[in-house]
């Protein structure tokens, strides 16, 4: 068994080792729900689902892929608080699909008719499928490596 780096606590297991089909499931699911939409979009709508789901590896991996994509520091650092940007620092469109995406993540409440209907005026019926995939394929990996601990940087 190896330990968490970041905790210090043991990890539970080796997720793609000990269920690889599932796993290999999992990574063409993620590539289907990616496909067609903006890059730094999918990576800014995983950082934050994987923020409010406390998944501190999945954080860590799609900060690392957004820089990737162009993101610059000033997005990835305000995210947390993306209400609350200045103007300009995130687009209508991506202001609506963070909205989406915490209702998503929080499913408590259901996804409220007036998030939706902000999502759908800035993404295709086809883009805004797309967007809904993302999200719930983010929180599913989220709850993976959140249960199984894994640590950031492991990857």
């Amino acid at each position: 068994m190896t330990t968490n780096e970041t905790t210090g606590t043991p990890a539970r297991l080796d997720y793609a080792r000990t269920v690889p089909k599932v796993f290999r499931a999992m990574i063409a699911l993620d590539a289907a729900a990616r496909a067609g939409l903006d890059p730094a979009l999918v990576e800014l709508v995983q950082m934050r689902t994987s923020q409010l789901n406390g998944c501190a590896y999945c954080l860590d991996m799609h900060a690392k892929d957004a820089r990737k994509a162009g993101e610059s520091d000033e997005r990835i650092h305000l995210l947390p608080v993306w209400p609350e940007a200045p103007a300009g620092v995130y687009s209508a469109g991506e202001r609506a699909a963070l909205a989406l995406a915490e209702e998503i993540a929080r499913i408590g409440g259901g996804v409220s008719d007036a998030v939706y209907a902000r999502a759908a005026a800035h993404f295709t019926e086809a883009e805004l499928a797309q967007l809904i995939s993302v999200c719930f394929t983010v929180n599913a990996w989220n709850r993976i490596n959140v249960a199984t601990r894994k640590s950031p940087g492991s990857a």
